[in-house]
């Protein structure tokens, strides 16, 4: 496991446009969440212990902000014939497992990873209503093994602040994690 932080993509960023298949083989775009008052792109994948690690609070704090109007993605971008517990079968059957209420989606040629500069999983990239970059960093400061609590809160004040039509704090910090499998 090589440890590496977010390379922290440039605020105002528009967000770049992707044509990926989710769990079902069902291609989704960005274009689907046009409506979207808040946009969170999310790279991750099934393997990783910082995944695993904030996983069931990562569920939870979709599902309270999809009841609010935040639009939710994760993306796979992984080299799933080096890791194949990132295949897109087991991508399915993760999903079902942790009740994922948002699409799942297999990147496998990692163009789009490359378009957001994705680095780390699990990496946060959050759009306004106009699909403009206002947040991109950690969840919070809980990691494997440091015994600080699962809480989301920089992603929640963050997220907050785009549904109340405040402006997102310039203060973020990089999310850490396994770097992305690169072919």
């Amino acid at each position: 496991m090589t440890l590496t932080a977010s390379e922290m993509l440039p605020l105002g960023t528009s967000a770049p446009d992707f044509n990926l298949p989710d769990t079902t083989g069902k291609m989704v775009t960005l274009n689907d969440f046009r409506e979207a008052r808040a946009f969170l792109v999310i790279f991750m994948c099934n393997h990783c212990p910082f995944v695993k690690h904030i996983l069931d609070g990562l569920v939870a704090l979709i599902k309270e902000y999809q009841a609010k109007g935040c639009i939710v993605v994760g993306i796979n971008s992984n080299d799933v014939d080096n890791y194949p517990d990132d295949s897109p079968e087991m991508m399915a059957k993760l999903a079902t497992e942790a009740g994922f209420t948002f699409p799942y989606l297999y990147d496998e040629t990692q163009e789009i990873a490359k378009a957001y500069h994705a680095a780390c999983t699990p990496d946060f990239f959050l759009f306004d209503s106009d699909k403009t970059l206002v947040y991109r960093g950690q969840m919070d400061d809980s990691r494997p093994g440091n015994g600080i609590p699962v809480t989301g809160a920089d992603l929640t004040a963050a997220i907050d602040a785009v549904l109340g039509g405040q402006q997102v704090s310039q203060e973020q910090k990089p999310s850490i994690g396994c770097n992305i499998k690169w072919k």
